[in-house]
């Protein structure tokens, strides 16, 4: 008898997350009998979340928004980078409780490679300081970006995330920039938006003359909480990219720790899009 195994992602909101799907379709490309469940779970409630669900048997968990950084505190090992980050993404079983990493960094730059998105010696502007930020900046450091510049509407949160690494391409700024520091940085050659309005219909503050013309957009979110970001650079001429890529290949990354296998995520992202027309 084939033993089913049991994963699943929590957040608040989760009924929306396409997750399950992508899982349960990498589960059939490895022949594996997988149950992935989305688990709505408020932050006052992840302790006893994450204590029962190991209790059943969970063999590893996917943690999205606002439980990022909350989950890494309850993990009983973590990561180097998540020590660095104060995130994670994806919980692992152990003996005695959950290790905690992340695969966020790791599947933006998966996604930013198979766009032909270059970061080695880039200028990078990323809007927004929370723990989706969090979870990017030490991939995008190690490959090789000259300069990540996080840009925050509360200045002291953009300098808490930044201070996590010991690396002075990494600088946090207000938005809006209160000071001439951007213009160090100026034009960037990617953006990349990592706040979470867009949930709202809403954008950070934003200037075009930030990013350099043939510059790119890349946008954590996907679906209709990236729809305010593709107008706005439609409007102004930049190429845009939504996080779907992005979702799909830092779960496989996921899936990889979990079971050993390695889906392939280009089949996977190419149906998603079919089906989204």
């Amino acid at each position: 008898m084939t033993q089913t195994i049991q994963l699943g992602v929590l957040g608040d909101p989760v009924a929306q997350s396409k997750s399950p799907l992508i899982h349960r379709a990498f589960g059939d490309e490895a022949g594996l009998s997988i149950r992935y469940e989305a688990i709505q779970c408020q932050p006052t409630a992840l302790p006893q979340t994450l204590q029962r669900l190991w209790a059943e048997g969970y063999a590893g968990l996917n943690i999205t928004v606002p439980l990022k950084a909350d989950a890494a505190e309850l993990c009983l090992g973590l990561s180097t980078a998540a020590k660095i980050s104060g995130s994670v993404n994806t919980l692992i079983r152990q003996d005695e409780g959950w290790y905690g990493t992340s695969t966020d960094g790791g599947g933006l730059v998966d996604d930013l490679n198979a766009l032909n998105i270059a970061l080695d010696q880039r200028r990078i502007l990323i809007l927004g300081a929370g723990g989706a930020v969090a979870g990017i900046c030490g991939e995008l450091l190690s490959a090789g970006a000259s300069r990540v510049t996080v840009m925050n509407r509360t200045y002291e949160r953009a300098c808490s995330l930044c201070a996590r690494w010991d690396d002075p391409r990494l600088l946090p700024l207000s938005n809006p920039p209160l000071d001439t520091a951007l213009d160090t940085g100026l034009p960037y050659d990617l953006m990349i938006q990592g706040t979470s309005i867009g949930h709202a219909g809403h954008l950070p503050h934003l200037e075009a003359h930030w990013l350099r013309a043939d510059g790119a957009i890349y946008d954590l979110n996907y679906g209709t909480a990236h729809r305010p970001m593709a107008q706005w650079a439609d409007a102004h001429g930049f190429m845009i990219h939504d996080g779907l890529g992005m979702l799909i290949r830092q779960a496989a990354l996921s899936f990889e720790l979990w079971t050993g296998f390695k889906p392939n995520a280009d089949v996977v992202l190419e149906t998603l899009r079919a089906q989204r027309g």
